[in-house]
C-alpha cells in the first residue's frame, strides 16, 4: 500500500519517526521526484535477530579484519553511495527530500551509519533508523566483493548486544535471505513492531569511538553466541 505526499507538505523528523511507529516508511520514484510516498508493504521484510545465520566464507571475511569497520563517521558518505547507480539498480528512490530527512534524524541521534573501510576507502555501508529496540534498514551500497555483508554482521552484532529485538529490512532480496531475512503478513509485523517500541535499547552498546573487530562482531552477531 502507498500513499502520495505533496512535494509542498513538509515532513518533520517527529513527523518521520512517529511513522515508523505506526508501520510506514517514505520513498521516491527517484532521485529526480521531488515527491515521496507512504510505503505499507503487504508482506514486510524482517530479519530475527535470534536466528542470524553468517555463512562460512563470509564469517572467515568478517574474521580477517581486512575490512575497517565505523560507526557514525562519514553518514553523508554513506547516503552518497547508497543513492549511486549499482550493477542491478540503475535508478535510486533517495531525493533531495529523503537526503534532508534522515540527516535531521541523524543529527538526532535516531539515525546511524555503519561504514566499512578498506585502507582509507570508503567501500560499503548501510544505514537506518533506530527507535525503541527497533532498527529500520533503509539501504546498503558495496564497492568492494562482501563489504555490505560485513555491515550487516556489524549492525546486528550492534543490535543484539544493545538489546533490540526487531531488524526490519522492509522488503527481502536474495542477499538478505542468506542471512536469514524473511517476509512476515502486515498484522504479524505491528504485533512484533508494537513490542519493540516498549524499553529502550542502546546502539553504543559496543564501542563508538572505536572500530570492533571482526572477532568481536561475530560472537555478538551469531545466535549461538
Amino acid at each position: 500500500m502507498a500513499s502520495r505526499d505533496n512535494a509542498a507538505v513538509e515532513i518533520t523528523p517527529e513527523v518521520l519517526l512517529k511513522a515508523y511507529a505506526c508501520g510506514i516508511f517514505p520513498m521516491a520514484e527517484s532521485a529526480d521526484d521531488n515527491a515521496l510516498y507512504w510505503i505499507e508493504p503487504e508482506m514486510r521484510g524482517v530479519i530475527s535477530l535470534d536466528a542470524f545465520h553468517v555463512p562460512g566464507r563470509l564469517a572467515r571475511t568478517v574474521r580477517s579484519d581486512r575490512f575497517t569497520v565505523a560507526i557514525n563517521r562519514d553518514f553523508e558518505g554513506v547516503i552518497d553511495g547508497c543513492a549511486a547507480p549499482q550493477a542491478g539498480r540503475g535508478r535510486t528512490w533517495i531525493n533531495g527530500r529523503i537526503r534532508n530527512l534522515y540527516r535531521r534524524l541523524y543529527e538526532r541521534g535516531h539515525c546511524h551509519s555503519v561504514e566499512v573501510y578498506e585502507g582509507d576507502e570508503l567501500v560499503g555501508g548501510l544505514y537506518g533508523v533506530s527507535l525503541a529496540r527497533a532498527f529500520f534498514g533503509e539501504s546498503m551500497f558495496h564497492h568492494a566483493r562482501d563489504a555490505s555483508k560485513v555491515a550487516l554482521v556489524h549492525l546486528v552484532a550492534r543490535l543484539r548486544a544493545g538489546g533490540f529485538t526487531l531488524l526490519d529490512t522492509q522488503f527481502v532480496t536474495d542477499h538478505l535471505k542468506t542471512f536469514g531475512a524473511s517476509e512476515i503478513p502486515r498484522r504479524q509485523y505491528h504485533k512484533e513492531l508494537e513490542a519493540a517500541l516498549v524499553g529502550e535499547a542502546d546502539f553504543a552498546a559496543l564501542p563508538l569511538d572505536r572500530p570492533v573487530t571482526g572477532a568481536e562482531a561475530l560472537r555478538h552477531a551469531r545466535a549461538s553466541a
